[in-house]
């Protein structure tokens, strides 16, 4: 009999010799003719399933784990043999390995960012590097780091030829790969650390919101997180420890400083702050220097002892007392009456430089003083990072508390105000004054050398130079109180222009990393390294967007590591520096020359 269902036509699954398959259960109906619609005409939604990322492919086939992937290996070479290209100072191995390291790391990055982009277009899956690929890679790489390694090393003993500075030692060269592979890896990890970290929030989130809000709340979740962290908990914990290490190196003395006998010293007989609250550098500062005697010698005449008055940070308990006190110190010693009266602005750890207290003194025939506060124990760099404020404090409100006394006596009887500052001293001493003119007003000299890139005054007056002066030397306002000289010995341009009343002149040389290291020169080319370069920078250093922030920035830790005349060591050239700015009578470059032996003594 002929079947009357609904398989009727249908052949027979026994028929054909097979089994019949499962009657799928029926939808119900929703209209007409949908009574016959069964699962199978149903589409069914499967799961996406995640893509594998580049790190999680293998060379060999899917489901082995590499450790790199090939376009960031790629990118991180180039930007390896880029790192080798010369900056501003010699490198030792272990510099070299640093900025190989970093640089190797953002390459990476870079090239593991832009494949992901690449493949984004086309919605393109991840495929695992072939072995022809590989094997590209690791020959063009030997080669590649050969001839770089060989073009580095002579750029490096180019520049040390034109510093005098001597070559590093054997070990350093052991040291550089080490080094960089080891810097490369452990911030390759770290990356990787925070993209899983990125990932186990993203799965927290979905359980609770959609995929892709998600994922984007994942991203600013772990970024807020990490900038908390770090700056947060992590700076602040590197901050307390630095301060506790450098304060108890701040109560240890350098050998052969004692206590000074004179009056005229803070820490001597009668003075207002005890010699053990003056710190390392305090203490050096009164103990040291030229005595009556020394200048009187060198000057072929009859000479005074210098004052030199130095608060601590422990000798009161804020800048504004510590101020206070200096002046009153000021006082005690007479500092008043004297000729000259230096306001000398410290660095981090209340360093001043010798050099400059002892050339004002050998040029004033000992007829000054010099009066300097210390706000920190942690050197320059530490102290900006975490306290710059401290810094601008210092700076004002010891010249407000002279400048109040020193205007409250008659003009005939004012001694002249001279301020000065080096590295982050200048970033204090500029903090006292709104521009030239005030500069001008309420000064009789002024000499800062070694300028930090973010001075505000420095900056003001670097970028409103006048038309056709280079960023390395610049003219401002045609030299009328403000000058810069990058090799002082040969002046201060312009040449031939006047230039009366209150000198202000910033030293600053053209190798000197403080000087030009800005967050800016990571993706901006500057304007010295699109002009001529300057006397003791090679010809051949570019500007390579993050490469040369890397090299610039590595090269601040060891700015004094090289020759005077070079990087951030300028003692010798106080000598032209304050003679420019107080213009003795009889001055003399046979007198020069003898006086920049004494100060590098």
């Amino acid at each position: 009999m002929a079947d009357s269902g609904p398989d009727h036509g249908r052949p027979s699954a026994r028929a054909a010799g097979g089994t019949a398959p499962p009657v799928p259960e029926q939808l119900p109906a929703s209209g007409p003719g949908k009574a016959e619609e069964t699962a199978y005409d149903v589409p069914r939604r499967v799961p996406e399933q995640p893509r594998p990322s580049d790190e999680a492919q293998s060379p060999r086939g899917p489901g082995r784990r590499v450790r790199f992937t090939l376009p960031g290996a790629w990118a991180a070479l180039i930007f390896t043999c880029l790192a080798f290209t010369p900056s501003l100072l010699p490198r030792s191995g272990l510099v070299q390995g640093v900025v190989c390291g970093i640089t190797a790391a953002i390459g990476y990055g870079l090239g593991v960012l832009a494949a992901a982009v690449w493949r984004a277009f086309p919605d393109r899956p991840p495929r695992p590097a072939r072995p022809l690929a590989r094997r590209v890679f690791l020959v063009v790489a030997v080669v590649a780091l050969a001839v770089s390694v060989t073009f580095g090393q002579i750029w490096q003993n180019q520049l040390r030829n034109l510093m005098g500075a001597d070559g590093p030692g054997v070990i350093s060269y052991v040291l550089f790969p080490l080094i960089a592979v080891a810097l490369f890896v452990g911030l390759v990890w770290l990356a990787r650390a925070l993209r899983a970290a990125y990932r186990l929030v993203v799965r927290v989130l979905r359980r609770f919101i959609g995929p892709r809000a998600a994922r984007g709340l994942g991203w600013a979740v772990v970024v807020a997180g990490t900038v908390l962290l770090v700056n947060g908990v992590l700076l602040n914990a590197l901050a307390d420890a630095a301060d506790r290490s450098f304060a108890l190196r701040n109560d240890t003395s350098f050998a052969g400083v004692v206590p000074p006998t004179s009056p005229l010293r803070s820490g001597g007989p009668g003075s207002l702050a005890p010699w053990d609250t003056l710190g390392r550098e305090g203490a050096r500062l009164v103990a040291g220097g030229p005595h009556a005697a020394q200048i009187g010698r060198f000057l072929q005449a009859p000479a005074k002892e210098p004052i030199r008055v130095y608060v601590g940070r422990e000798t009161a308990p804020s800048i504004e007392e510590q101020a206070e006190l200096a002046v009153a110190e000021l006082q005690r010693t007479r500092a008043f009456d004297r000729r000259y009266l230096v306001i000398a602005n410290t660095t981090g750890s209340g360093w001043v430089n010798a050099g400059m207290a002892n050339t004002v003194e050998y040029l004033t025939g000992g007829d000054s003083a010099v009066v300097a506060i210390q706000y920190s124990y942690l050197p320059s760099w530490i102290s900006y990072l975490v306290d710059q404020r401290k810094a601008r404090e210092a700076g004002r409100e010891l010249f407000d508390a002279v400048y109040a006394d020193w205007s409250s006596l008659p003009p005939d009887r004012r001694p002249r105000l001279l301020v000065s500052g080096e590295s982050l001293g200048s970033f204090g001493g500029e903090a006292a004054f709104s521009g030239a003119y005030d500069l001008r007003n309420r000064t009789s000299g002024v000499l800062f050398t070694g300028p930090p890139n973010f001075n505000v005054l420095h900056r003001e007056f670097t970028d409103d130079r006048d038309p056709g002066t280079p960023e390395v030397q610049p003219v401002y306002r045609r030299g009328r109180t403000v000058r810069f000289s990058n090799e002082i010995a040969n002046g201060a341009p312009p040449e031939g222009e006047p230039w009366e009343g209150t000198r202000v002149l910033y030293l600053q040389h053209p190798s000197d990393p403080i000087v030009w290291w800005s967050s800016r020169l990571a993706l901006h080319k500057p304007d010295w390294l699109r002009e001529r370069r300057g006397r003791d920078v090679l010809p051949q250093m570019r500007w390579i967007p993050i490469v040369t922030f890397a090299q610039v920035a590595a090269d601040v830790p060891v700015a004094t590591a090289v020759p005077a005349g070079h990087g951030h060591n300028y003692t010798p050239e106080y000598v032209d520096g304050w003679a420019d700015v107080l213009r003795p009578s009889g001055w003399s470059p046979a007198k020069a020359d003898e006086l920049r032996r004494l100060v590098a003594r």
